[in-house]
């Protein structure tokens, strides 16, 4: 089992023993929101536990792949492997992506 599926497994049995959320999608989306939000004002304010802020975002992300019967270790890769066959050109102090696989087609 890989550290994904560990996650997850650990994040879907701790949200079921203690009765948090398991079944609202919508709900669980706008948990993730306000964890990041939690996550960016410790940023923005220098505090200490923003590194606890975004492992918040990232379970609450885990979780929502869990209800979503998402395998997020697969899609998490593949993105990845996407990602790293982009072309990027700097345009106005931003990023602008120039070729992927889809301009192929």
């Amino acid at each position: 089992m890989g550290y994904m599926k560990e996650l997850e497994e650990r994040v879907w049995a701790n949200k079921v023993a203690r009765g948090f959320n398991t079944t609202n999608i919508e709900r669980e989306f706008n948990y993730t929101y306000a964890e990041l939000a939690e996550a960016y004002e410790a940023h923005r304010k220098a505090k200490p536990d923003v590194g606890e802020e975004l492992a918040d975002v990232m379970l609450f992300v885990v979780g929502l792949a869990r209800m979503l019967d998402v395998d997020l270790e697969q899609e998490v890769a593949a993105k990845l492997e996407k990602n790293e066959k982009r072309q990027y050109v700097e345009h106005n102090g931003h990023h602008v992506r120039v070729h992927d696989e889809k301009s192929k087609e």
